[in-house]
């Protein structure tokens, strides 16, 4: 499993908070830290990840929405389709 960014950035948007604001709350005097990390240039730690998601309103229990499986290609089967 990886973090989803888009999702993210989705939720934060939804909430109506800027990336100024998002970076504010989570102590960071500029954003320039918090878009790094939305936009995955910059890994995400868990610490951060768990403050962020405070910020947007969730909790322990429905984290799973942040995150994707990672299946390798030749795992994919298109005859599911």
């Amino acid at each position: 499993m990886r973090l989803n960014v888009k999702r993210l950035k989705a939720e934060r948007v939804a909430k109506g908070l800027s990336q100024e604001e998002m970076a504010n709350k989570m102590g960071w005097s500029s954003r320039t830290p918090y878009v790094k990390r939305e936009l995955g240039t910059i890994d995400i730690g868990v610490d951060e990840f768990l403050k962020m998601v405070k910020i947007l309103g969730y909790n322990e229990n429905n984290l799973s929405i942040f995150f994707t499986e990672d299946v390798p290609e030749r795992e994919r089967s298109d005859s599911l389709v």
